[in-house]
């Protein structure tokens, strides 16, 4: 077995959100969503450290979903789990087939495709007994979907560390503190080879690319040049918020007014 090492500091930065939000404890049994990509694979073996070193018992299990494409192979994967003892399965599903009828060529396929693959984890989980559901989202994703929820969709809204679904089970970000260059320094010091975007359905439609998100991620990256400190600054903005001073009245303090 090849060894994974992992960084103090990106130990640490998980271990905090965790102590912080109580995404994982005693007694849980997690799903996580493994598409290959750096951070799920990050994830895996993440948990698969604190499974063997924190105070408390925990089981996880990755999955993959298989959207039934041609050609579709995830023997690297299935090979790379086993190395590490890792639990995996590969759920096979006809989200491919089905995407025909569903949705119109020419169109964005990328928030379609995501949202019937977290369908299938739900519906996974739920035939299997998993309380908790862990996708890999980083720090930079949600500053990413803040500010195009802000500029595109007039809300402020990012990702929630933990929630609970209409299904019963928890979601959780397990990683939503860490830096998307701490999982692709950690990707690339183990050589863990991920999937990149080839394996996404939309791939091998006539599509058009998700330019909006390309583009915040590139203003971010401008914005990091220009000033170091700007996503330490955000993420300390998005602990110290001041909602009643927005221009929302049902959010004032009436007492003030």
């Amino acid at each position: 077995m090849s060894r994974i090492v992992i960084s103090k500091k990106l130990l640490r930065v998980v271990g905090r959100t965790n102590g912080a939000f109580k995404l994982i404890g005693e007694g849980d049994k997690i799903l996580v969503g493994l598409s290959g990509g750096k951070d799920s694979l990050s994830m895996i073996h993440i948990l698969k450290h604190m499974q063997r070193h924190a105070p408390f018992n925990f089981e996880f299990e990755a999955c993959t979903i298989n959207y039934g494409m041609p050609d579709e192979n995830y023997a690297h994967l299935e090979a790379h789990c086993k190395e590490h003892e890792i639990n995996h399965t590969v759920y096979k599903t006809n989200i491919f087939e089905i995407s025909h009828d569903t949705i119109r060529e020419n169109s964005s396929f990328c928030s379609y495709f995501s949202r019937m693959r977290r369908g299938a984890l739900y519906t996974y989980a739920e035939q299997h007994g998993f309380n908790k559901v862990a996708l890999g989202h980083h720090f930079d994703d949600t500053v990413e979907s803040f500010f195009m929820n802000m500029f595109y969709n007039g809300s402020m809204r990012g990702m929630a560390p933990i929630y609970k679904t209409q299904r019963g089970f928890h979601l959780i970000r397990p990683l939503i503190e860490v830096r998307e260059k701490q999982l692709r320094a950690f990707s690339d010091e183990n050589n863990l080879q991920p999937i990149g975007d080839e394996a996404c359905p939309a791939m091998l439609k006539e599509v058009k690319m998700p330019h909006a998100r390309a583009n915040m991620k590139v203003w971010l990256e401008d914005l990091e040049k220009e000033n170091n400190n700007i996503f330490k600054m955000i993420k300390a903005s998005f602990k110290h918020i001041h909602d009643d001073t927005f221009l929302d009245p049902t959010r004032w303090n009436r007492d003030d007014i």
